[in-house]
């Protein structure tokens, strides 16, 4: 068992107390007093582990270590473990880098992780001749220096058809018994245990299955662990210390990204939650019975939210041995997806978000072929906000405008066109105790423009905003009003508004408070404008994203409160959540065949039967670059018909880490992986006609024919070998042939079809991308 906690249980660096659960209760354990290593030598200030800044130790500042002045964190990649114990694992690392740095003490005290449960290797202070040396050793794969990277509700599981309180309730949700006892890790920035979405009413004992720690910290003491979240875990290494400053020293979460995240996969069922009366309802988790494990690797900077490659691939590896059963992770982290791998081949499902770099193509992250990578959705709910002009005209925007409690009803004031609102452009326009109408000339980071526009307009004293743009997810931008009526419009009402401003000496407007619709008044699902889109630069052969869900104005947990956010970083939860409930249905399903019946059962289409759109400039019908196989379909997912499933460890046979002296792991392509059995096809140099082959499992009725039906992406022919595929008892896997031919020579764009296996029960659909080619790398930029 782990001994200390936030350094994956190694004895090297310190001793924090830790808590073993028994049954439903905590007990403390503790742990021995240890001093640092008595050598004394300058420069461990300079190039202290920035873990330390948490650990306990008795003498800290007075720990010395000779050859660290110049170091920084890198991280060591071995590759299968030799052992099974960890105990010996680890022993093997502190004996490579006291070859390296001399002694035993030097290497105890550089080492920060040990990774031991599903991989091996460890990230370690080293000056840069010191990780030259490692590289160079025959059993090293890799040495790669520590990276930073960034992070990536009451309606949205009612629109996904998981209805908690409708008669009769979804039938996965009761299948599920609510996913009961499946354990949801959450890889983020912690969490808020006080918040009442992770309450422990009415939940039994804590799996035995479970062999994880509470790690107490600052402002974490044993009762903050119960029997919904039973596990806590955080990993400070590789974070700049002036940062640790501004967190707190433990699994708490002050950022509350991680809280969000964690209570929409699995919070608990809470009553009337509203963000100032906006999306009223009941807030809860897609699997409101699962348990939660926390593992914290972000940590809140000046501006932003920084987390180290090194923790993230120590939180993996710590969940291994814990024992989770699924892995949201709402962050980018591309280049640890060896250490997602690990956690696959351990039989843990990994869902990670694509990003948030869209509408552009080829900006989609974490698209290894073993995980999920989800794109964000848009849900059936808008917040209309009505404009009247002092004509009597009324527009209608969006915002999250609500009155102050000092205020009682809207009232006209006078409105003034401010152009760009940049402060030039109001250097000579009164605004003060005005609404001020705000037009963007040009396409940019809205995220940026708008809360630059608000702190303009309030600086001149300004009692509104309406900002007309293009058509774009940014009504939360309006939050930065704090009250102050704040509303966006698109282009064309903004000119009927600047229209009505021209004609009148005197022009005024009066805004009422937002209100809530949902339901068939609003069209949806759509494709987020933000959600980032594929194709993957780095695996092309492999089909990304995965599956799309929702990720746009998503209200749940923030601290003792509830808050509407944004990203994939809230979609990704979403499938996290759904995938816990398909779990405690189908136990022994492997990962893959979850991904399948996630992929192959999603909706393509809205409930008009409509192509369902991707906001992007412009809008557009959506393709599976944008959602993968489509919005994600959860009752549907838990019976599939069939399954396209795949040996863990077959990924090796197409995927193999390519050995560097220095630099990253890198995972290269030994074969095409399109020949890989995933539930999709994606061809990106299509030149000669080419065969893949595909192999499906029946996991519903025992005897059953499925017939093809093949939508062939333009320019393109399909045949599919055999057409018609019949199950009975002795035959429950089939293989098929799937000839793929150019009928252009063309350096061509990707085109889409599909590929869906069908009968009067079921339909299952895989999306297919083919590009024709007739040249080697080829750069479409003209």
């Amino acid at each position: 068992m782990d001994r200390l906690g936030g350094m994956s249980g190694d004895q090297n660096v310190g001793c924090l107390a830790w808590l073993m659960s028994d049954g439903p209760t905590w007990r403390n354990v503790g742990c021995p007093e240890r001093r640092c290593p008595e050598r004394r030598v300058p420069g461990l200030e300079e190039c202290r582990v920035p873990s330390l800044a948490y650990v306990r130790w008795t003498d800290l500042e007075e720990c010395r270590v000779p050859g660290l002045e110049e170091c920084q964190l890198y991280i060591v990649y071995l590759g299968e473990k030799k052992h099974e114990d960890a105990a010996l694992v680890t022993a093997s690392h502190h004996d490579m880098l006291s070859a390296i740095l001399g002694s035993k003490e030097e290497a105890l005290a550089s080492i920060t992780y040990s990774y031991k449960h599903g991989f091996s290797g460890f990230a370690a202070m080293l000056t840069d001749d010191q990780a030259q040396d490692l590289a160079d050793l025959p059993e090293v794969i890799s040495v790669i220096p520590n990276q930073h990277h960034e992070l990536m509700t009451t309606r949205s599981w009612d629109f996904l058809g998981m209805n908690l309180n409708h008669t009769p309730p979804s039938k996965l949700l009761q299948r599920s018994k609510y996913g009961e006892d499946v354990i949801i890790g959450i890889v983020d920035t912690g969490i808020w245990p006080e918040s009442r979405s992770f309450s422990d009413n009415g939940y039994g004992p804590i799996p035995s299955r479970w062999k994880g720690v509470c790690q107490l910290g600052q402002a974490w003491e044993g009762t903050n662990c119960n029997r919904k979240i039973i596990g806590a875990r955080y990993y400070a290494a590789g974070v700049d210390k002036a940062y640790q400053e501004k967190n707190y020293m433990s699994a708490r979460d002050i950022d509350g990204h991680g809280t969000h995240t964690a209570s929409t996969a699995a919070g608990a069922v809470v009553e009337g939650v509203s963000l100032h009366g906006l999306g009223l309802g009941v807030a809860r988790g897609g699997a409101p019975r699962a348990r939660l494990a926390v593992y914290k690797v972000a940590w809140t900077t000046t501006k932003s939210v920084q987390l180290a490659s090194a923790a993230v691939l120590a939180a993996l590896d710590d969940a291994i041995h814990d024992g989770v059963d699924v892995l949201s992770l709402s962050i980018r982290v591309d280049d640890n997806s060896f250490g997602a791998l690990q956690a696959v081949q351990k039989g843990i499902t990994v869902v990670y978000g694509a990003g948030n770099s869209g509408p552009r193509p080829q900006v989609i992250f974490n698209t290894a072929p073993w995980v999920i990578t989800v794109a964000a959705s848009k849900i059936d709910r808008s917040f209309p906000t009505a404009i009247t002009l002092g004509n009597n005209q009324t527009l209608v925007g969006q915002s999250l405008y609500y009155m102050l409690k000092n205020e009682s009803t809207s009232e006209f004031k006078p409105l003034v066109l401010g152009g760009s609102c940049s402060p030039e452009a109001l250097n000579s326009t009164i605004i003060n105790g005005k609404v001020v109408l705000c037009i963007a000339e040009n396409f940019g980071p809205v995220v940026d423009i708008i809360p630059d526009t608000i702190t303009n307009i309030k600086t001149g004293g300004a009692s509104g905003l309406i900002f007309a743009l293009y058509t774009i997810d940014v009504i939360l931008s309006t939050d930065y009003c704090k009250g102050m009526a704040c509303v966006i419009v698109d282009n064309a009402i903004g000119f009927q508004a600047a229209t009505y401003i021209g004609s009148q000496s005197l022009p005024v407007v009066k805004i009422e408070p937002a209100r809530s619709i949902t339901g068939k008044q609003v069209p949806r699902p759509k494709v987020a404008f933000f959600s980032s889109r594929g194709p993957s630069t780095k695996y092309p052969t492999v089909l990304k994203p995965d599956i799309a869900a929702p990720g746009v104005n998503i209200l749940a947990a923030k601290g003792d409160a509830y808050a509407f956010n944004s990203g994939t970083s809230m979609s990704t939860p979403h499938v996290a959540g759904v995938v816990a409930l398909l779990k405690a249905v189908h136990p022994h399903w492997s990962h893959a065949a979850l991904k399948s019946a996630i992929v192959t059962t999603a909706l393509t289409k809205d409930e008009y039967g409509n192509p369902m759109l991707a906001e992007a400039l412009p809008r557009k019908v959506a393709d599976p670059f944008d959602y993968g196989g489509g919005n994600i379909n959860p009752d549907a997912a838990a019976d599939p018909g069939l399954v396209y499933d795949i040996d863990p460890m077959d990924y090796k046979k197409f995927f193999a880490c390519k050995i560097q002296k220095y630099g990253i792991c890198n995972i290269t392509t030994t074969l095409p992986a399109y020949h890989l059995n995933l539930p999709s096809i994606s061809i990106p140099e299509l030149r000669h006609p080419i065969k893949v082959r595909r192999a499906v499992t029946n996991v519903g009725k025992v005897d059953a024919v499925y017939q093809s039906d093949i939508q062939s992406p333009l320019g393109v022919k399909i045949k599919v070998e055999p057409p018609i595929l019949v199950f009975s008892a002795a035959k429950k896997v089939h293989t098929f042939k799937v000839s793929i031919t150019p009928l252009w020579k063309v350096q061509g764009d990707y085109t889409f079809g599909s590929l869906t296996w069908h009968n009067e029960h079921h339909s299952v659909r895989i999306p297919i991308a083919v590009r024709i080619t007739i040249q080697d790398f080829y750069a479409d930029v003209a």
